[in-house]
C-alpha cells in the first residue's frame, strides 16, 4: 500500500484545482473539491491500487471489474457528469443524464486539466485534457448543454491556453457571480505585477 504517495497526488491535485477554480471565481467548489477522496471508502483502495501514472480507480477496475472508490466518489462529487443522471420524466424514458449548472461544468474542466497536468507532468500540454476526454467517447451518458460547454472549454484551452480560456470563463459563464469579479480583479492585479 502507498498510502503517502496517494495523499501526496490527491493534494496536488486539490491544489491545482484549487488554483484554477480561484482563478475563475469559483472559491467554495476550490476549497471543496474532492474532499471524498480523503474517506476511507475511496483513500484506502487508491492507497491499495496507487501506480502514480493514472487513477487508482483503473486499476482497481481491472483487478476487481469495478471501482468502489468511483463508485463512492461520483456519487459525492457535483463536478462529475456521472453524478447528474436521473429517471426521465416521461414513461419508459428510463434513465437520462441532467444537465450541469455551469458552476460545476466549469468545475470538472479544472479537475481535467488537474488530472492531466498530474499524470503528466513536464509532459503536460494544453491539448491533454481534451485528448483524454475524446479517447472516453462520453456522448451518450452526458447531458447536451453541458457536453457542448464542456467540449467548448477543452477545444479553446487546446488551441488557445489557459490565459485565453479563464477569462472566456470569467466573462462569459461565470460573470454574474460575486466570486467571478474578485477573480477577474485579482488577475488584473497578477497582470499588472508581472508586467
Amino acid at each position: 500500500m502507498k498510502a503517502i504517495e496517494h495523499l501526496k497526488t490527491i493534494n496536488a491535485h486539490r491544489r491545482l484545482v484549487r488554483k484554477g477554480c480561484f482563478r475563475v471565481g469559483l472559491y467554495y467548489q476550490g476549497l471543496t473539491h474532492d474532499l471524498s477522496k480523503y474517506s476511507p471508502s475511496e483513500f484506502i483502495v487508491g492507497a491499495k491500487y496507487y501506480q502514480g501514472f493514472r487513477s487508482p480507480n483503473n486499476a482497481e477496475r481491472e483487478a476487481v471489474g469495478y471501482s468502489s472508490a468511483w463508485l463512492h466518489h461520483k456519487g459525492r462529487n457535483r463536478h462529475h457528469y456521472e453524478y447528474w443522471f436521473d429517471y426521465s420524466s416521461e414513461a419508459g424514458g428510463g434513465i437520462i443524464p441532467a444537465r450541469m449548472p455551469d458552476k460545476y461544468i466549469v468545475e470538472m474542466f479544472m479537475d481535467r486539466i488537474a488530472a492531466s497536468k498530474i499524470y503528466n507532468g513536464e509532459k503536460y500540454t494544453d491539448d491533454m485534457p481534451l485528448k483524454y476526454y475524446s479517447k472516453g467517447k462520453p456522448e451518450l451518458f452526458i447531458e447536451k448543454h453541458t457536453r457542448e460547454m464542456l467540449e467548448k472549454l477543452l477545444h479553446m484551452l487546446a488551441d488557445e491556453g489557459e490565459e485565453v480560456c479563464f477569462q472566456y470563463i470569467r466573462k462569459n459563464i461565470l460573470w454574474n457571480r460575486p466570486g467571478t469579479r474578485l477573480a477577474q480583479y485579482l488577475e488584473n492585479r497578477r497582470k499588472i505585477r508581472s508586467k
